[in-house]
């Protein structure tokens, strides 16, 4: 059974990469289930206020929270940046169909 996710994603840069992720995620193999409670317009305030503090509070409720994430780069012609609130020990996964299965079952 799919492992359900929550994706958080800086709208103006990464909104493609969120599309793609969902629409591998409805694949018959896939070891994940994205339900899309994303915005669908950019949000007021446009890119420095939902880079600034979108994914990054995001990440903080995660972590306080004690809810297991991982960091994920869909992007092979950048090394990819981590979010400000990000820990210094959190991987950045190169996006591969291997490099996600990994993580969304657990391991790192």
């Amino acid at each position: 059974m799919p492992k359900r996710v929550f994706v958080s994603f800086d709208y103006d840069y990464d909104k493609s990469l969120k599309d793609l992720l969902i629409g591998q995620a409805k694949n018959p193999d896939s070891p994940l289930e994205v339900d899309d409670w994303s915005i669908k317009e950019a949000p007021y305030g446009g890119k420095a206020k939902a880079r600034a503090v979108g994914v990054a509070i995001e990440l903080r409720v995660a972590q306080e929270e004690g809810i297991d994430y991982f960091l994920l780069n869909g992007y092979s012609s950048q090394t990819g940046k981590k979010p400000t609130t990000a820990q210094a020990d959190d991987k950045l996964y190169h996006w591969t169909w291997p490099n996600l299965e990994t993580p969304v079952g657990g391991g790192r």
